[in-house]
């Protein structure tokens, strides 16, 4: 497959930090990509720089096999985490003043469907709530027919209804071939979109891959959960690894009926347990020692 996006020896230094160091990958043309990684992994400095929006201090992005240029600026679309739009005018009028800023332009009444805001068309952009706001700073991101979209944690504040909706659209524009770049906080939204994921630390990849192809590169085990009020006697007493967090505790185990045995032992009861497999959080968890929102 054609390689669209390509960043090779990639450095950023600011005073006392190396926020992004020797970073090279590949996104290949038509995927959902996901970059991710805590706060201060650098993430956001590598898509800064992707974008165009901050310089780096060495090496370089290449858009189709060429240095990132006017080629690139006229085929890319953005949606940034926080965009303040022009006041007391329409979503009709924002989505034409935007459009008409690229020679490169898309069928205006395709991107209004495609967001699905076609409602919307007549209210003033203050009037929006979260999730129509979001709709509509997509579809500022589509109106000059990109053929790569960054989008910077484009759920961060929807709630699980909006977001849901979010993510089909998103699956519908990433079915027509444009290649998408997604940054996000939310597991469960990189591992529904996403059909490569690169995790960030300490400025480098620390792996890269098929969500399905690396959990199951790293793990062999289910995870029993249990409400730590149901645990009776000492955790360190429990033969497999545990985790307690936020009051509940996580067995790995590879034999799940001497685990289940033992905690009948050690419960006061099993109706709060839960038995599923790892997931893009657990691997994030094991992989930089913290949570994706540290």
């Amino acid at each position: 497959m054609q390689i669209a996006l390509e960043v090779r020896n990639l450095v950023k230094q600011y005073p006392g930090v190396l926020a992004v160091d020797d970073l090279s990958f590949q996104v290949e043309e038509g995927i959902c990509f996901g970059l991710l990684g805590p706060n201060g992994a650098g993430k956001t400095t590598t898509v800064e720089i992707m974008e165009g929006v901050t310089p780096a201090t060495s090496g370089e992005v290449y858009y189709y096999g060429e240095p990132a240029g006017s080629k690139f600026r006229e085929e890319a679309g953005v949606q940034f985490q926080s965009t303040a739009l022009q006041q007391f005018i329409t979503v009709r009028e924002t989505l034409e003043m935007f459009r008409n800023l690229y020679h490169r332009q898309a069928d205006l009444d395709q991107v209004i469907d495609d967001c699905s805001l076609r409602d919307l068309l007549d209210r003033d952009n203050r009037k929006l709530s979260g999730g129509q706001l979001q709709r509509l700073l997509l579809g500022v991101a589509l109106v000059n027919d990109p053929r790569i979209v960054f989008l910077d944690e484009p759920t961060t504040g929807l709630d699980p209804q909006a977001r849901r909706n979010f993510w089909d659209l998103i699956s519908r524009i990433r079915a027509g071939g444009t290649t998408i770049i997604l940054t996000t906080h939310y597991m469960e939204e990189a591992q529904f979109l996403c059909d490569e994921i690169a995790i960030m630390d300490v400025g480098k990849i620390i792996t890269q891959g098929s969500p399905e192809v690396l959990l199951k590169e790293h793990y062999k085990h289910v995870i029993i959960e249990l409400p730590l009020d149901d645990f009776v006697g000492d955790l360190a007493d429990i033969e497999h690894r545990v985790l307690e967090t936020q009051g509940i505790i996580e067995i790995e185990t590879d034999d799940v009926s001497a685990s289940l045995q033992e905690l009948a032992a050690r419960a006061s009861g099993l109706n709060g347990m839960k038995i599923r497999q790892p997931n893009l959080e657990d691997l994030f968890l094991d992989l930089t020692g913290h949570s994706l929102r540290a």
